[in-house]
């Protein structure tokens, strides 16, 4: 078989033996959800690289490789999946960033977390001062949830003091960018 053609062969079977990893790892290896996964999906796009292009070294044992790395990944998944106290070992557990308003330091250290990297993610939430929040985490794929203060969060259509008549039929406020205002009179205040 000529350089070329076992070059295209190792290609199309690199790709289908990812193809196969991912089927059978699940939607999660493309998220990388965790520290495994994450190594798991380098080192398979690794190997299956070096099996497309590397043709000094044996199409079996790139084969081998590959079978012995997914199934790895997929028993250290299924430990993860079956018992909670292995799959905080392998997976990891998020790291509370910012407790009732406070900063903990300790805990970004430990994970390695600078201040200016929370106030980066801060603002990737649209959250520019960190006194507005309540709590941060960062979760264990390195997004980082956050909960505003109670009076920096959106307010939502059940916080307005604004109801509707009792059994009335909903009516238009604002029609073609214009405020009605004589449909406006026939909404009440709540006064709670």
């Amino acid at each position: 078989m000529s350089e070329s053609v076992e070059i295209i062969f190792r290609t199309f079977t690199s790709f289908i033996l990812l193809w196969i990893f991912v089927q059978l790892l699940g939607k999660q290896t493309i998220a990388q959800r965790t520290y495994h996964l994450y190594i798991a999906s380098i080192t398979m796009g690794t190997i299956a690289g070096n099996l497309a292009f590397n043709i000094k070294i044996k199409f079996l044992y790139f084969i081998i490789a590959i079978i012995i790395m997914g199934t790895v990944v997929f028993m250290l998944n299924l430990l993860a999946v079956r018992n909670p106290r292995f799959g905080k070992w392998i997976a990891g557990e998020p790291a509370t960033l910012i407790q009732k308003g406070r900063i903990l330091e300790e805990s970004m250290e430990r994970m390695g977390y600078s201040l200016d990297s929370l106030k980066q993610a801060l603002r990737g939430k649209d959250i520019f001062k960190i006194e507005e929040v309540e709590c941060a985490i960062l979760e264990i794929n390195g997004s980082l949830s956050v909960l505003k203060k109670e009076q920096y969060q959106n307010a939502a259509k059940q916080d307005l003091p604004i109801l509707p008549p009792a059994g009335s039929v909903p009516i238009e406020l604002v029609y073609d960018g214009k405020i009605l205002y004589d449909n406006l009179s026939t909404y009440t205040y709540n006064e709670g």
